[in-house]
């Protein structure tokens, strides 16, 4: 079994946010698979569902981005599923808004939420999917950049990010890591957002 798990931070305030791009993906992908109905268990809303032929538990923790890790490692025991089954999706200011990056293991790189999972399962050695959000301009303070909505222009391609995230999210399950980097992470962004 596969745990997937998305990042982002409860509440309807919350859902527009380029912090949310986790929550963002796994709505995409479970909706595109058809998961089975939502249901909070373990301090997340967990679905199932099929994904390349591969039983997969989605989970988007419901605790704050803060402790995400709680609910990751509580659902991780629970299923006995090990690091190197779980992919985590998450935003990264260090990537360009549009990219998506494919990877194994790491620090946390400032994000709470890593922090957290890397702090409860007691690895660092699960799979990673960046989703690009750029960094914020000079004035705005990163806490503020996070926690904003994506901005006009950004909204026109945000769709495109997260459809080709949900395809890595795929291939990464079906065909493993070293094929699915190879995959996505060489593609380059074109004008319209979409890889290329």
């Amino acid at each position: 079994m596969w745990l997937l798990v998305g990042l982002g931070n409860p509440g309807r305030q919350y859902a527009g946010n380029r912090h949310n791009v986790g929550f963002m993906l796994v709505d995409e992908l479970a909706s595109r698979v058809g998961a089975s109905p939502a249901r909070q268990r373990m301090g997340a809303d967990l679905q199932e569902a099929n994904v390349a032929g591969h039983k997969t538990l989605f989970c988007k923790p419901m605790e704050f981005m803060n402790v995400s890790g709680q609910s990751v490692s509580r659902a991780a025991t629970f299923f006995k599923i090990s690091p190197d089954r779980i992919v985590v999706v998450h935003d990264d200011m260090d990537l360009d808004f549009g990219r998506v990056r494919l990877g194994l293991g790491g620090g946390a790189g400032g994000h709470n939420g890593l922090r957290s999972i890397i702090a409860d399962l007691g690895s660092k050695d699960f799979l990673r999917v960046r989703m690009g959000i750029g960094r914020p301009p000079t004035a705005w303070n990163p806490a503020d950049y996070v926690l904003a909505d994506f901005s006009t222009g950004e909204r026109r391609t945000l769709a495109n990010l997260i459809e080709e995230a949900a395809s890595a999210v795929e291939h990464l399950i079906d065909k493993g890591l070293p094929a699915a980097m190879n995959k996505f992470n060489q593609r380059k962004k074109t004008e319209n957002g979409k890889g290329a």
